[in-house]
């Protein structure tokens, strides 16, 4: 649990609604603590876990009926295909950055550390923040800075972002905008920053809707898929696609007025974390998790 602790742990697996004989997927693999569980709890079957950091490839369980797919979770169907899966009885999936790739000061996730300005959860990525910052029009700063960051008007952080070029480390982007950031909410400010860039580096909403009706497709008839958010940006495809069928939350709705989509939220309103686990995670605080249930 050192590498990430994960929350709602228990709930999450209760959740999935284990089968014996089950194949399940945990796409977000991490330190292994989901997967664990799982495998605790599944009396057989099969799991598969996907992470694309290299940084979990150490955290592999020796488990005959476990396999670690060293993969984005954005090429699930490809993937569960070589590895001849192609119907799953559930997916777990735990969204967002993991402690441990905060707490690596050399990837450039956190502000606490003076680093390179890397931000990729796949190292192997091409693009990366530095690029982002460095190389990006001022259109291009501003769609990030507004669409992932959540500013209202950020045109003068894309003018001095680029009158500051170039920016190679965190420390000098954060003396480059320590101006901008209110001192009431600094730290607010800054979260909002480096979550924007770090979107926009590793595609996460992109992602995870791919997952999402990918993991659908292969869900079996009364198969579960359970979701971890730790932001409005990442909830908001969940409880859509759950809800709609879609990500532009619009329902559609056939000649009888029933909805046409694919899944039944299991519930209405997001499972949250109680106050002792917040009290002993402090990253449980924004946790929603929300399950739904093919039809």
């Amino acid at each position: 649990m050192s590498y990430h602790k994960p929350v709602l742990l228990q709930e999450c697996i209760r959740q999935l609604q284990l089968k014996t004989g089950g194949v399940y997927v945990d796409a977000t693999f991490g330190g292994g603590g989901h997967s664990q569980l799982i495998l605790e709890q599944l009396k057989g079957g099969q799991l598969l876990g996907f992470d694309q950091d290299p940084d979990a490839r150490a955290n592999t369980l020796e488990d005959k009926r476990f396999t670690l797919i060293p993969a984005n979770f954005r090429h699930l169907k490809k993937m569960l295909r070589l590895h001849g899966v192609r119907e799953i009885d559930g997916l777990l999936a735990d969204f967002g950055v993991s402690s441990h790739q905060l707490d690596a000061a050399e990837r450039g996730f956190s502000l606490r550390f003076d680093a390179q300005l890397d931000m990729r959860m796949n190292p192997d990525k091409e693009l990366s923040a530095h690029q982002v910052l460095n190389t990006y029009s001022s259109e291009e700063l501003a769609r990030v800075l507004r669409d992932f960051g959540e500013f209202n008007r950020p045109n003068g952080l894309v003018r001095q972002i680029i009158n500051s070029r170039p920016l190679n480390t965190t420390q000098e982007l954060k003396e480059a905008l320590d101006k901008m950031a209110p001192r009431h909410k600094a730290h607010q400010f800054w979260a909002r920053l480096f979550q924007a860039v770090r979107i926009e580096v590793n595609e996460e909403i992109a992602v995870i809707e791919e997952m999402l009706e990918q993991a659908t497709a292969l869900l079996k008839p009364g198969g579960r898929l359970v979701c971890l958010s730790y932001h409005s940006l990442e909830d908001r495809p969940v409880k859509n696609y759950f809800r709609y069928g879609n990500f532009q939350g619009e329902p559609e709705k056939d000649f009888y007025g029933n909805l046409i989509r694919p899944l039944e939220p299991v519930n209405r309103k997001p499972i949250e974390a109680s106050p002792e686990e917040i009290e002993e995670n402090s990253r449980a605080r924004s946790a929603k998790l929300r399950v739904a249930q093919k039809l």
